[in-house]
């Protein structure tokens, strides 16, 4: 299961990310259910092909924002003070 997260984490990171997705990718690695990712990892490529990087990445982050908000999922990090 975490070579799984690990091959998905790896695609988001070489396909969406604009240089600051990085620490975002890692949560929602950790948090979603694999099916959760590989699907809205399709359905982020449908609807991107021929985006630039950033906005390949906005299209994925309002799938998964979508998809934390119906499981009440969290991606905060939250910073020691």
């Amino acid at each position: 299961m975490q070579d799984i997260r690990e091959e998905l984490l790896k695609y988001m990171l070489n396909n969406f990310n604009e240089g600051r997705s990085k620490s975002y990718y890692c949560v929602v690695a950790t948090v979603m259910e694999i099916e959760e990712i590989k699907e809205a990892l399709i359905r982020a490529n449908e609807l991107s092909l021929d985006y630039d990087i950033k906005r390949k990445s906005k299209v994925l982050h309002s799938i998964l924002d979508e998809i934390a908000q119906q499981k009440n999922y969290n991606f905060r990090l939250r910073k020691k003070r």
